[in-house]
C-alpha cells in the first residue's frame, strides 16, 4: 500500500476531489469559502461543499475516503450548523467538508473522559487556528462570540475558570487543563497535531 500523500496549497483542491469522487454517492465537490472568492490568506480554510446522493453512506465511509490525504487529525464538527467533516493536514492545511443539505444542532459541551481526551485535543486545535484565521482578518466580533463559544463548551469543561481574551490565553488555559487530566486519568494525547499548529499561534 503507498503511503498516505500529504496535500499542499498547490494540489489540495484536486486531491480532495479526486478523494471524494472514488464514492459512487458523491454528486459533485466545489471549493466554496474564502478560497473560491480569491479572498484568502494564507492561513484560510479550504472548504468544500460536497452533495451526495446518499449521506449517511458517504459518512461512513468518509474516514477511507480520506485517507489518502494523510490527515493528521479528523473529526465532524460538534458546533457547525451543517454537517462538516473537519480535516488537519500537514502545513497546517485546514480542510472542512461541508455537507449543506444535512442541518444539524450543535452537541452538547465537551465531557473529558480518557476516551474523550485525543478528540477534544484535536478540537482544540482546530478550533484554535480558525480563531487565528479570523484575527488575521480582523473579524473581531466573530472572533469574540468564538472566544466565548471556546470556553463554554470546551475550556470550562476541562477545568478551565477564566474566559480568555486572546488566542495566547485560551492556548495557555487549554494546555494547563490538558496536563492536568492526562496526569489525573494517566493517558498521554498524540502531539503530532499540537507540533503543526502551535508554531503558528506562538508567532501570534
Amino acid at each position: 500500500m503507498a503511503a498516505p500523500r500529504a496535500a499542499t496549497d498547490v494540489d489540495v483542491t484536486l486531491a480532495v476531489s479526486e478523494a471524494l469522487a472514488t464514492h459512487a454517492a458523491v454528486r459533485a465537490v466545489r471549493l466554496v469559502g474564502s478560497r473560491a472568492a480569491g479572498e484568502e490568506h494564507e492561513l484560510s480554510d479550504w472548504d468544500f461543499a460536497v452533495e451526495t446522493d446518499d449521506f449517511a453512506a458517504v459518512a461512513a465511509d468518509l474516514g477511507g475516503l480520506v485517507a489518502p490525504l494523510g490527515p493528521i487529525s479528523e473529526l465532524w464538527d460538534p458546533y457547525s450548523d451543517d454537517a462538516c467533516y473537519m480535516l488537519m493536514l500537514p502545513g497546517p492545511v485546514k480542510v472542512d467538508l461541508i455537507f449543506p443539505a444535512e442541518r444539524r444542532v450543535w452537541s452538547p459541551a465537551w465531557e473529558a473522559t480518557p476516551a474523550t481526551l485525543a478528540a477534544i485535543d484535536h478540537h482544540f486545535w482546530d478550533w484554535a487556528l480558525w480563531l487565528e484565521q479570523k484575527r488575521r482578518q480582523g473579524r473581531t466580533s466573530q472572533l469574540e462570540k468564538s472566544m466565548g463559544d471556546l470556553y463554554e463548551l470546551l475550556l470550562r469543561p476541562l477545568g478551565a475558570r477564566t474566559r480568555p481574551r486572546s488566542i495566547a490565553e485560551a492556548l495557555s488555559s487549554y494546555l494547563q487543563a490538558r496536563e492536568a487530566l492526562e496526569t489525573r486519568f494517566g493517558v498521554r494525547v498524540p502531539r503530532d497535531l499540537e507540533r503543526e499548529v502551535r508554531p503558528v499561534l506562538d508567532r501570534v
